[in-house]
């Protein structure tokens, strides 16, 4: 029986729960269960012989180990042609070796999985967040309060992950709302220019036609000027013979008196 997923945290073989679908408990081990060996489980430690009782204290720590680490990292669960499995997670203590083959499968699942090296990526984020499970799983075993302690840091971890991924989100959406926004008063200013533009022809050519309508004024007027300048002149001249025949008439009248 293989897992739905597989994981790099180390888990024991999966047990058999029910024929059903419906779930019992995840507390797989107090239950009559048929254990099966997976396909790719790794070594799995030897039963201890028939009769054999763990000292009371031994028996009680690894019972509380048990609950530690099944509140840290839940069994996992899954239904396979009607029947439910549950897997739970090791308590076998790691040794140097499973430490050195922890970060060879990270490496391996890293470059099968085609994890990019830099910026963000939600491949190698839930690799490493495996592996820093399977610490956790490691030092829990050896020391319950170290692995509580770095359950705190790794919630915390997460929760600062998920404020900056909420925020990176709203940003993304600001960002849009204020795009679309720019779009729409973008087009509105266009439209308006648009407008305005349009306005400015229409003066353009008011402006124009009163120019047109001022030279022909102008002219008009020049020409009126011209002629009341030379009609001004002829009665001028017409007044300046008259009153030359007028001294003429008179001087001759004048004349002959002396």
């Amino acid at each position: 029986m293989i897992p739905p997923n597989a994981s790099l945290v180390k888990y024991d073989n999966p047990v058999l729960v029910s024929r059903n679908t419906d779930k019992k408990t995840p507390r797989a081990r107090a239950l009559k269960a048929s254990p099966q060996q997976p396909a790719n489980a790794g070594p799995v430690p030897n039963p201890p012989p028939k009769g054999a009782k763990l000292p009371p204290m031994d028996a009680q720590k690894a019972q509380q180990t048990d609950e530690i680490l099944n509140s840290i990292l839940p069994p996992r669960e899954w239904t396979e042609n009607g029947q439910l499995w549950v897997q739970q997670v090791s308590s076998t203590p790691a040794t140097r070796l499973d430490v050195v083959n922890l970060q060879e499968q990270l490496d391996q699942r890293l470059q099968q999985r085609q994890a990019r090296e830099t910026g963000i990526c939600p491949v190698r984020r839930e690799l490493y967040s495996q592996c820093f499970d399977e610490l956790i799983r490691q030092v829990t075993i050896n020391c319950a309060e170290r692995g509580l302690l770095l359950l705190r840091v790794r919630d915390e971890i997460r929760m600062t992950i998920a404020a900056y991924q909420t925020l990176y989100e709203s940003s993304v959406a600001f960002g849009m709302r204020k795009a679309l926004q720019a779009e729409q008063g973008k087009a509105d200013m266009e439209k308006k220019i648009t407008e305005l533009e349009q306005d400015k022809r229409d003066l353009e050519r008011q402006v124009n036609e009163l120019k047109a309508k001022c030279e022909a004024i102008e002219k008009r007027e020049a020409e009126r000027r011209q002629v009341e300048e030379k009609k001004h002149a002829e009665e001028i001249q017409f007044l300046k013979r008259t009153n030359q025949q007028l001294k003429t008439q008179l001087e001759g009248i004048i004349a002959p008196k002396k």
